[in-house]
């Protein structure tokens, strides 16, 4: 949504705050340095709560000339949350959704709940090479002009999939889109907000800032660069992103929330960040900077982004705009 003129004018006086606070002009501060917290990137802002979309999430009916939309959901042992990932799937009601499971040989009753189904969607449930083999492999089982993935243990918002289909319908030059993301718990509980700035790829040669469950794209972009590289076992998200703007896609960051991310105990993001995910980070940092930064460079270089983003996060959460 447009932002209102009141919305516009907290924006500029927050902006204008904070660059007075800078004694040295034309050098931005790092938000560490502000005393701020922005809350992207952290997992949990505040006391488990019921979560709730606004009833015009509902409210959106699937486009007649709409693309068919291709789904794969990557899942190994997630029983206990993969039902309520394909539930966010199928309830959709999206006139041309194509949806595939790919397992990979769960021991924990994950083939049982894929049965109980029926033959609504495709699946297999065999062993793989990991996360990003399994993605690969459901993608090349099913041939939509829209693709994206959503974790096993990740939801779809109501009314996703026919914003996404009608985006995209109306919109041909737009080859990406994203939205902002809601932070639930293991008991569907929220625990916070994402509301992430319009797009920026000059920020995510640094950061990946775009949250993965709310990501698609076409499948003409997706054949141009190869797909998902299998050799990721963390970061495969983000490579696909930086091969999507080396490609010269165009991109748009939709105001509406697309998706929710499930903080749990067992989940890849908390387990293996420092193992799996710091190496392959520093790769593709080194990949598309030429160079690994160091955390201050890191910071200075996102400071203009977060301070974006406080802005939008304070004007969503004082009701001055709406997503």
């Amino acid at each position: 949504m447009p932002w209102t003129r009141r919305a516009q004018l907290v924006a500029k006086y927050e902006i204008d705050r904070l660059r007075r606070a800078n004694p040295l002009a034309g050098v931005r501060l790092t938000p560490g340095q502000l005393g701020l917290r922005p809350p992207l990137f952290k997992l949990r802002h505040h006391a488990p709560r019921p979560f709730h979309v606004p009833g015009r999430y509902y409210r959106i009916d699937s486009p007649h000339d709409g693309p068919t939309i291709s789904i794969v959901t990557p899942s190994y042992n997630q029983a206990r949350f993969l039902g309520r990932t394909i539930d966010s799937i199928l309830s959709q009601g999206y006139a041309k959704l194509e949806y595939f499971v790919q397992d990979g040989g769960s021991n924990d009753g994950s083939a049982d709940v894929l049965k109980s189904y029926g033959d609504r969607f495709g699946w297999v449930s065999q062993r793989d090479k990991g996360q990003a083999d399994a993605i690969r492999t459901g993608f090349a089982r099913i041939n939509g002009d829209v693709m994206g993935w959503l974790n096993s243990d990740d939801m779809l918002l109501p009314g996703t999939l026919n914003y996404v289909g009608r985006y995209f319908a109306e919109h041909p030059e737009v080859d990406v889109i994203y939205g902002h993301r809601v932070l639930i718990d293991q008991d569907d509980n929220e625990i916070g907000r994402w509301v992430v700035p319009p797009h920026n790829s000059e920020t995510l040669r640094w950061v990946d800032t775009i949250p993965q469950e709310t990501m698609f794209w076409r499948r003409r972009l997706y054949d141009k660069v190869g797909g998902v590289d299998a050799s990721f076992q963390f970061a495969m998200d983000w490579d696909l992103i930086l091969r999507f703007i080396e490609a010269d896609a165009k991109f748009v960051r939709v105001p509406r929330f697309l998706g929710a991310f499930r903080v749990h105990q067992d989940q890849k993001t908390l387990a293996r960040a420092a193992d799996l995910g710091l190496p392959e980070i520093k790769k593709l940092r080194q990949r598309t900077l030429g160079r690994v930064p160091t955390k201050p460079q890191i910071a200075r270089h996102l400071s203009g982004y977060l301070a974006q983003h406080l802005v939008l996060h304070a004007g969503y959460r004082l009701g001055l705009v709406r997503y």
